[in-house]
């Protein structure tokens, strides 16, 4: 599927039958529909799964200086005001808080989301979000300065696997080929490859506005699955996951032991994610 938002193509992977209740997959800041291949066995004998690719990522057109919270919002509106009916949402980080803002936003275009370890903002109107001190950050300035060299030197999808399996992990614990599942490494090489390194000008600089607003809970159930706080590289603080679940009518929040912000790509903490992914589809999906 082929959506058009802002002049801009949008490129949506389709799985399952199209008479299913649809659900859409969100990735992060430098991933892809890729990093959903996994999950897509799981859901699409019975959803009609989507797999978009925001703007500046995997398969989707570029478009630099327009990497904002109102273009990535819109970009998912356009998936699901084609789809022309109320979807479940599932988003990992970048995705993540976009499934939330939908809620508060566009909550007549969600059944429910559930959102993996998503940047939520501050919890008051005067706090100004941050991610100093938090592993992700050198290594989205990394990234920043890597992504272009790597592209423009034609690098393979081999190649650049191997060099991620052998590069450290952003919890600290050990290489990305040691934590990750080998799906998940490869997925996140072939999304390197295509993304606008660009996405990540704003959050390095500190300039990316709210996505939501703290004073205002979601608009549909949700389900919002934290990392372990403990790890370096964790965004969704639980005490943040809770403001949203204290000022909403039907939102729950799971912390994961044990994993990092990657949890749907780590050995040790997919399957707790697919469980708890399954036991909330299992509660708030229409059959």
């Amino acid at each position: 599927m082929q959506v058009t938002e802002d002049d801009l193509t949008l490129h949506v992977e389709e799985d399952g039958s199209t008479d299913a209740p649809p659900i859409l997959l969100l990735h992060g800041i430098l991933g892809s529909h890729r990093t959903w291949n996994w999950l897509v066995p799981a859901l699409s004998g019975r959803f009609w799964v989507l797999r978009l690719d925001f703007r500046g990522h995997g398969r989707s057109d570029r478009a630099p200086e327009a990497y904002l919270p109102a273009g990535y919002l819109a970009d998912a509106v356009a998936v699901l005001e084609q789809v022309g009916q109320p979807a479940l949402v599932i988003g990992h980080s970048l995705g993540g808080v976009t499934a939330a803002a939908l809620t508060q936003q566009r909550p007549d275009l969600v059944v429910a989301a559930i959102m993996e370890d998503p940047p939520l903002g501050p919890r008051t109107a005067d706090e100004v979000p941050s991610l100093e001190g938090n592993s992700l950050l050198e290594a989205f300035r990394l990234m920043r300065q890597s992504i272009p060299q790597i592209q423009e030197a034609d690098t393979s999808v081999d190649d650049l696997v191997g060099m991620l399996a052998a590069a450290p992990d952003t919890t600290g614990a050990g290489t990305f080929g040691e934590m990750l599942h080998p799906d998940g490494v490869r997925a996140m090489a072939e999304s390197l490859l295509e993304v606008d390194a660009t996405v990540l000008d704003r959050v390095l600089s500190g300039s990316m506005p709210v996505f939501l607003d703290p004073t205002r809970g979601f608009g549909a159930p949700s389900l919002i699955i934290t990392a372990d706080p403990s790890k370096p590289d964790a965004v969704a603080a639980p005490e943040t996951a809770q403001h949203y679940a204290d000022q909403s009518d039907d939102v729950e929040v799971v912390t994961i032991s044990g994993a990092g912000h990657l949890i749907h790509d780590e050995r040790a903490s997919r399957q707790p994610f697919l469980d708890a992914v399954t036991a909330y589809l299992d509660r708030v999906a229409v059959s």
